[in-house]
């Protein structure tokens, strides 16, 4: 049998109808949709790299987008856990830097995945038909199929735990299934 009770003490301290709640776990269902959406609408019809005059140029111009999202995406993360209680059991300091630890290591996995795949390889590149001459199997490729994405959720796992918040602890899960989701349509 599973036991429920800290799940159902972990719901009562999140309120799932909070606007800043609904717009952070909309934002967070929004990024990978979106990015998937546009790359393979470019990989159709090569629309964006007939708009920017070269597939790099749309490349990079969806790429420098899909950052600004991740920024609106972790603001509202952060203001949504903000705005609802902490959980007192877990705002120690063992807590705190375990959480520290936690984002470092997934600071790691999205820091290394960026260079090596570079900026048209982490950001869809191979829609425009811009394709690498090798598969990546270096670090962080070695140690874990979809570092960007596992360690993007960890950073989020991390960052809640540095602030005792239940609702940021919701908010990772909602990430880590909407990744999930993307890698099954990806693949």
């Amino acid at each position: 049998q599973v036991d429920v009770a800290a799940m159902v003490r972990l719901f009562g301290y999140v309120d799932v109808t909070d606007t800043g709640f609904i717009v952070a776990v909309l934002s967070i269902a929004f990024n990978p949709l979106f990015w998937n959406v546009v790359a393979r609408w470019e990989h159709k019809t090569r629309a964006l790299s007939q708009v920017f005059g070269s597939p790099h140029a749309a490349c990079y111009c969806l790429g420098t987008v899909i950052l600004v999202l991740n920024c609106v995406r972790s603001h509202c993360f952060t203001e949504a856990m903000k705005s609802q209680p902490k959980l007192e059991g877990w705002d120690y300091h063992w807590t705190y830097y375990s959480g520290l630890a936690i984002s470092a290591v997934g600071t790691l996995f999205v820091i290394s995945s960026f260079l090596a795949l570079g900026f048209t390889g982490t950001f869809l590149g191979d829609y425009f038909g811009i394709l690498m001459e090798e598969k990546v199997t270096s670090f962080p490729f070695s140690v874990l199929d979809n570092p960007m994405y596992w360690g993007s959720t960890a950073i989020y796992l991390g960052w809640s735990l540095m602030h005792a918040s239940p609702a940021g602890l919701l908010l990772t899960a909602v990430v880590a299934i909407s990744y999930t989701i993307a890698v099954l349509y990806e693949g």
